[in-house]
């Protein structure tokens, strides 16, 4: 993997991209299960397939007829939609999802911000990071949002000078001399990157947000009809969910977040609230699969059924961490202070930057998680580069 190496945060030494994998081990348990656990997979990927046939079926078939009444519309289809959902994660193996209030505060302050109601509204942004497709079906459970993606232009990378990266350059056993000269002589991420305007939004059903897992922007999306952050939020029923690492990671660290809150914002936030959550996942085991999605299947008809296939096989219950900052601690409430979040330089930029910066810091102190340079502009030149 040392060919990879030029995709490490340079502060933190984490690899924030490749699937992580289970430590290598001599016990013989993995291999005398593995037949079972492949037919428990098989098992439960039908299942969870006639799951979503039913979704279709019900949610985007059946419901249709309430659509002249709109509040009868999202009622009934929230309700299948959190009953639909919480049995696919059932049946996969989510039997207990443990969710905590988590406050930054100490003592009786925290206590009290712990126990606060969390309950978002329509218009409402609920902000997370985004590590596999199974948050998604965890949202859907427990608000059924509305889904959006970003609609960006593509990053354009420029070499660094100096730079002598070829991706046709021999490596390896190619060179003669060894794995010692598997490395590239610069690696991709060391060129000079600018970071890809986020053109709009656009609105996406709950599946199509699912089969994107671990894609990049433009997602093969047309730029045409898209919005803004702002707009989708106003004319929305329900809350909206946005990802503003634009992919997913590994899991074991935080991308860095992209401008996707708009120029037209003031902190603390007025008219509507931001919801801050934060996903962690345990690492995998020789028992356990990773249940983060970074690197997705080549066919992007079957992602992630792959994934879900991989992850079914695990014979122990599926293990998922989901922290929620009260929402009195939030960039919309009315005693947010920015200064207890960023520096004094991120204070001198632009409100919407310094909206994203608080929410970066929010959730990589939610789930203690190390914040990266990376961006999801490196991690598309890494998949170009293993492509």
């Amino acid at each position: 993997m040392e060919k990879y190496s030029g995709f490490r945060d340079a502060a933190t030494g984490l690899q924030p991209f490749l699937n992580p994998v289970p430590p290598q081990t001599s016990d013989a348990l993995p291999r005398v299960v593995l037949p079972i656990g492949y037919l428990i997979g098989a098992v439960r990927t039908v299942l969870v397939l006639l799951v979503t046939l039913l979704y279709i079926l019900l949610v985007k078939g059946t419901c249709m007829i309430f659509l002249p009444v709109p509040p009868l519309y999202r009622f009934v289809s929230g309700v299948l939609t959190s009953l639909l959902t919480r049995l696919a994660l059932f049946i996969i193996g989510f039997y207990w999802i443990p969710v905590t209030v988590t406050s930054r505060k100490r003592g009786r302050a925290g206590k009290d911000a712990s126990s606060e109601s969390w309950a978002p509204l329509s218009g409402d942004l609920i902000v997370s990071n985004w590590v596999s497709w199974v948050e998604i079906l965890w949202l859907a459970f427990r608000f059924n949002p509305t889904f959006v993606i970003p609609i960006a232009e593509r990053p354009v990378s420029n070499p660094a000078p100096g730079s002598t990266f070829s991706p046709s350059r021999k490596t390896g056993r190619q060179t003669g001399t060894g794995s010692a000269n598997i490395s590239m002589s610069t690696p991709v991420s060391a060129a000079v990157r600018t970071r890809a305007p986020i053109r709009g939004f656009k609105q996406i059903s709950l599946l199509r947000m699912i089969g994107l897992t671990g894609r990049l922007p433009p997602f093969d999306e047309d730029a045409t009809g898209a919005r803004s952050l702002d707009d989708i939020r106003r004319s929305a029923g329900r809350p909206v969910v946005v990802f503003p690492e634009c992919t997913t990671s590994n899991g074991r660290a935080l991308l860095q977040f992209a401008d996707v809150f708009g120029s037209e914002v003031k902190v603390p936030i007025k008219g509507y609230s931001i919801y801050v959550i934060c996903v962690r996942y345990d690492p995998p085991t020789p028992l356990s699969p990773s249940l983060a999605l970074s690197i997705p299947s080549a066919s992007s008809i079957l992602n992630p059924t792959a994934h879900l296939f991989q992850i079914s096989t695990n014979l122990i219950p599926q293990s998922i961490s989901i922290r929620l900052l009260p929402p009195s601690e939030s960039p919309s409430a009315a005693t947010f202070a920015v200064s207890d979040i960023v520096s004094v330089t991120t204070m001198a930029l632009a409100d919407n930057k310094i909206l994203k910066e608080s929410c970066e810091a929010l959730v990589a102190g939610l789930g203690k998680l190390k914040r990266t340079q990376l961006s999801w502009e490196d991690k598309g030149a890494l998949i170009e580069m293993m492509k």
